[in-house]
């Protein structure tokens, strides 16, 4: 299971981010039938600076490491992160 959080205070920061998170799911979803991702929305202020001083930007975690700062990734940047997390996994087992 890929954990994600999408930090961000508003809905349409946090949902730019979801799109290109989505996207980039059903992509590896090809690849990897049975991968399961949850991913939460985190609009908490001392939950975003839990992992992050960013907060008038959205910022993305991948299985509590975060992996982009105040800005929207690409999809093609969270399926590299995703590919990464599915590597440490399958090292794991």
């Amino acid at each position: 299971m890929i954990h994600i959080k999408i930090l961000g205070h508003t809905t349409p920061q946090r949902y730019a981010i979801r799109r290109a998170v989505v996207a980039a799911q059903s992509e590896l979803l090809q690849e990897h039938p049975g991968l399961e991702v949850e991913i939460m929305e985190i609009k908490d202020t001392q939950e975003i600076l839990h992992y992050t001083a960013v907060i008038s930007y959205p910022s993305l975690v991948v299985n509590e490491k975060l992996v982009c700062i105040g800005r929207y990734p690409r999809k093609d940047e969270v399926s590299g992160w995703l590919r990464q997390a599915i590597e440490k996994i399958q090292s794991n087992c």
